[in-house]
């Protein structure tokens, strides 16, 4: 698995964290590297990087999710499918450099390995909708 993904499902892990136990973006990090001090300082810098911004966003990040996911509010939304499309718009929003194809392609892997199979199409059509409003 490259260092890229890694950092991206470590993301995922931490706002999944921080969305059901509802903590501060400091009580994560404190609790959450405890338990993987062996992370590459890369890995652990891009995930505190895409953490940070969702956290830092997250009123505009939901907003835009919600208004592409048709009838679907984000506290209906399963964790992981929730915390995926935050984690990749962050990503979207905080690190344009970074292909929208790219960013979608790894969402769309995360969620084969972290959700359902009815989930990927879900998180492909909202992010997609997203990436083209974002370049539009």
């Amino acid at each position: 698995m490259g260092t890229r993904r890694k950092s991206r499902e470590l993301a995922l892990q931490m706002l999944f964290q921080a969305d059901l136990g509802k903590q501060t973006g400091d009580d994560v990090r404190r609790t959450f590297w405890k338990e993987r001090d062996n992370v590459e300082t890369d890995v652990r810098g891009f995930a505190e990087d895409l953490f940070r911004v969702a956290l830092d966003r997250t009123g505009e990040i939901d907003g835009l999710i919600e208004n592409h996911a048709e009838h679907w509010r984000m506290e209906r939304m399963a964790a992981v499918d929730r915390n995926i499309l935050r984690a990749a718009v962050a990503e979207l929003l905080g690190f344009p450099s970074t292909p929208r194809a790219v960013v979608i392609n790894e969402a769309l892997e995360i969620a084969r390995r972290f959700s359902s199979p009815e989930s990927v199409q879900f998180i492909n059509g909202v992010l997609d909708s997203v990436g083209k409003d974002l370049t539009s």
